[in-house]
């Protein structure tokens, strides 16, 4: 009898996810397959619920497997997988983490060294849960992991909480920090204290930044940004509109951050955050990822005061090691997995509600 797994299929925006069980499929040579033990509920993952901008077009009639933020353990491991990307023995029921999307390491981009930005990595997207390999998303029992997506064994130190949030928001972050030259001396401010904005302000702090200012209007979330290494929070219940935020962000950081993250994830923080930035400053947009949204913003600001604009998509696989070693000397010390709530599989609609409406940091699904 073929073996099979549980899945929470999304049919559309408003409507519940279906339980079913797909085949578990027989990973080819250089794949593997991993059982799921931690998927979190990332922010796309909510535009995609809400069916924000273009991402109202990812619902299918046959259900689509969604989810991407997870650790689990190695179930099968293909011809000619015996190692991780780190040159790591792997054996069946290690734990370890993964690119949940597969660059092509062919196009363009890919072949100048830019593999974040593959034409290509989404294709193991698409499908239908009916078809090979079934499992294309981690709100399920198990994952496909593809040969070119990177495999790193996660270290003994590091807890699966803490794992599961390591390969989108944390190695995206490394990625993106790496990007916007974030180093000693920079005063960084990060809008939205979401997954992304607390892995930021501990990830600005490791790479020497001078201070980091938090912008946030919920009061769990600014205390976990302090924890994370935040110098100054701006609380949105005390700062309710645009210009106050600015005035203070600019009063705070003496005119202005050197980089300034947008991780709010909504097209209307960026003109305020453009504020935000100080003369020959960075902007770093990836907060707002889906397209059909638009934002006003002035280009005389942007020229006037030499403001770079820097956008990050994916990650490489050196990020996503980089971020499990981070987590390694720091993860546990900072509890970046304990603002996780843990819900079964069978409860993803109140897990995606709860986080939704901002009752939970996190939603957590542990299967």
């Amino acid at each position: 009898m073929t073996e099979t797994g549980r899945a929470a299929l999304f049919f559309g925006p408003g409507k519940p996810f279906a339980l079913t069980e797909l085949p578990v499929p027989e990973p080819e040579p250089g794949a593997l397959v991993m059982r799921v033990t931690r998927a979190n509920v990332c922010g796309s993952d909510l535009h995609i619920w809400r069916g924000d901008g273009a991402l109202g077009a990812r619902a299918r009639d046959d259900g689509r497997l969604i989810g991407h933020e997870m650790t689990g353990v190695v179930h099968t491991l293909g011809d000619g997988v015996t190692h991780d990307w780190a040159g790591t023995p792997l054996a069946v029921g290690d734990r370890i983490v993964c690119q949940y999307f597969a660059p092509c390491g062919r196009c363009r981009p890919c072949l100048r060294g830019r593999s974040e930005a593959c034409v290509n990595s989404g294709r193991v997207f698409l499908g239908r849960p009916s078809d090979f390999p079934y499992f294309r998303g981690s709100f399920g029992d198990y994952f496909y992991i593809h040969p070119t997506m990177a495999v790193f064994r996660v270290p003994d130190a590091v807890s699966d909480a803490s794992a599961a949030g390591v390969n989108c928001a944390l190695a995206q972050m490394v990625m993106a920090l790496e990007r916007g030259e974030v180093g000693m001396g920079d005063r960084v401010v990060v809008q939205g204290a979401g997954g992304l904005g607390l892995y930021a302000t501990a990830l600005a702090k490791e790479r020497g930044a001078e201070q980091v200012v938090v912008i946030d209007g919920v009061a769990e979330r600014l205390e976990m940004a302090r924890r994370m290494g935040a110098d100054e929070v701006v609380d949105l219940r005390e700062y309710a509109d645009a210009k106050a935020r600015v005035a203070r962000v600019r009063d705070l950081t003496d005119g202005g951050g050197d980089v300034v993250c947008e991780l709010v994830g909504h097209p209307s923080v960026i003109e305020e955050g453009l504020r935000m930035v100080a003369p020959a400053g960075r902007y770093l947009e990836l907060g707002t990822f889906y397209p059909g949204s638009t934002a006003a913003v002035d280009p005389g600001v942007l020229v006037m005061r030499n403001i770079d604009l820097r956008s990050v998509s994916f990650y490489d696989a050196w990020s996503l090691q980089q971020a499990l070693g981070f987590l390694a000397r720091h993860g546990e010390r900072l509890g970046l997995g304990s603002a996780s709530v843990e819900f079964g599989l069978e409860e993803i609609d109140s897990a995606f509600a709860a986080q939704d409406a901002g009752q939970v940091a996190r939603a957590s699904i542990v299967m």
